[in-house]
């Protein structure tokens, strides 16, 4: 690298004022063939439908929804956000997908009704296929591009939170770790401004100075003396991360 990320704080408290740009979000793909295997084959019964569509929402916006890996994930088109997603079987032959915090986001009925679970959205609203769309993988990112990720984003959040907060690694990251660095950095600044967005958001983040993407055995977030530690497994991609809710979680945001 050109420069440590553990830097990237001290240049951050001279450039504050400077606009940050959202980066596209990103995640990790392996065969479908288990997850056909544990529903009975519930998510081929869309024969019209390719394993990953693009479904636009009867209240507006769009999703990707990406059914070609082991595990689910989807992109709503207005964030830069992956989530990753746990299907588990529901009623009447129903698939329910939930978040990391167990949280539903979305139901599909084995007719291909498509119903999505969102904060704006929480009773639900109906979704229409409209297309197939390209996967949602991980691309890599050179240790330039990475060290001005974690520039951009605490520039971002230090801004909603009317305070510096500066973003670092637990530990170097390399040619096989700096896609899921950076994406773990973009997500946690993205949980930053939607906390700051909430009532008492600015109470919360006032108690954050620092936001520190370790790595380590399963995937986490806390928040001790200040220091908000997102943990990453990143072998496992956006899987290996903890989501914004997540985060915010941590943060103390109910």
């Amino acid at each position: 690298m050109a420069a440590p990320l553990t830097a990237i704080r001290m240049v951050v408290t001279c450039a504050v004022g400077l606009s940050a740009a959202a980066p596209s979000s990103v995640a990790s793909g392996a065969p479908v063939s288990l997850l056909r295997e544990a529903f009975g084959g519930r998510l081929t019964d869309r024969p019209n439908e390719p394993l990953i569509g693009r479904y636009t929402l009867d209240d507006g916006g769009a999703f990707v929804f990406d059914r070609s890996t082991t595990k689910p994930m989807m992109k709503f088109s207005d964030d830069i956000e992956i989530w990753a997603l746990q299907p588990a079987p529901g009623p009447r032959g129903d698939t329910i997908y939930r978040n990391d915090l167990g949280e539903v986001m979305l139901r599909s009925t084995r007719i291909g009704g498509m119903t999505v679970f969102t904060d704006k959205r929480p009773d639900g609203s109906a979704a229409a296929f409209d297309g197939a769309a390209p996967p949602l993988r991980v691309a890599p990112v050179s240790p330039t591009q990475l060290w001005n990720r974690f520039y951009q984003d605490s520039i971002r959040a230090s801004r909603v939170a009317l305070h510096q907060i500066g973003f670092e690694t637990g530990q170097d990251a390399d040619l096989a770790s700096s896609a899921a660095v950076a994406d773990a950095a973009s997500v946690a600044s993205e949980a930053l401004v939607d906390i700051a967005g909430k009532a008492d958001g600015r109470r919360l983040l006032a108690r954050i100075s620092d936001v520190v993407i370790a790595q380590g055995p399963r995937p986490g977030a806390s928040l001790q003396k200040g220091v908000l530690t997102i943990t990453i497994v990143p072998s496992q991609g956006v899987f290996g991360r903890p989501s914004s809710r997540r985060i915010e979680r941590a943060a103390g945001e109910k």
